[in-house]
């Protein structure tokens, strides 16, 4: 049953696009060379709970919300066990309810990254993150800049309760292939310098519904993808 104010998402169709999507990474992966295990997180941002249950009847388990409040409400009537991924900027002031979520993927800075291990510490849990890295420089794009990744990544090891699984970076809206090319081999490098310090820096956050199949091609791990699943938001 949709939510009051939110699109029904179709379940059929869902399944279908999901079906198509998974072709398309498998062909991806092929064609890229690196070998990686692509995790697909559905973005139900905008879309009510009826999402994340049609995520899961078409085998996704793992889904993504930018905004904490928005997961939070859809956490408390969503009875299908998916894994839940924080995509969206968190401010540090919310870093307690960073803890209800199996992945956060937007650390943007140390003082956010002090502020999730001081929580997880408290919770008596690690918790698994990615260090977001604007690539691109974009002023409009979150996340630490490229230049910053060596000595932010030593600052980490002072976390304990974080466990600093990777990158996750956003490519520029509409970028030409070549660009999309440029920031995704540019989280591959940061990730490097992650695994170099001593992180146990595996995954690749990158790749939505415009640019997925080319972030995939260039080692992305894992894809966000909202639009090509659900239908345009409302």
């Amino acid at each position: 049953m949709p939510v009051s104010g939110h699109t029904a998402v179709a379940a059929d169709q869902v399944r279908e696009s999901v079906a198509e999507v998974r072709a398309r990474i498998a062909a991806a992966r092929s064609r890229g060379g690196h070998g990686q295990d692509v995790t697909l997180i559905a973005v139900t941002k905008t879309h009510g709970p009826d999402a994340v249950e049609a995520a899961y009847a078409a085998g996704v388990v793992d889904v993504g919300e930018n905004k904490v409040q928005e997961a939070e409400s859809k956490m408390a009537v969503v009875s299908a066990p998916v894994r839940w991924h924080l995509i969206g900027h968190l401010q540090r002031n919310k870093a307690r309810n960073a803890t209800r979520f199996d992945l956060v993927h937007s650390v943007d800075s140390e003082r956010l990254a002090v502020a999730l291990h001081e929580e997880a510490t408290k919770a008596g849990r690690s918790l698994e993150v990615l260090l977001q890295v604007n690539v691109s420089g974009e002023t409009s794009k979150g996340g630490v800049n490229r230049t910053d990744v060596p000595a932010l990544a030593k600052r980490l090891h002072d976390l304990p309760g974080l466990r600093v699984r990777g990158v996750m970076t956003m490519a520029p809206f509409e970028a030409a292939e070549a660009e999309l090319r440029t920031v995704f081999t540019g989280a591959r490098i940061a990730r490097a310098v992650l695994q170099e310090a001593g992180h146990p820096a595996e995954w690749l956050s990158m790749g939505m519904s415009g640019d997925y199949e080319i972030a995939v091609e260039e080692g992305a791990t894992h894809v966000r993808l909202g639009t090509v699943l659900f239908g345009s938001r409302i």
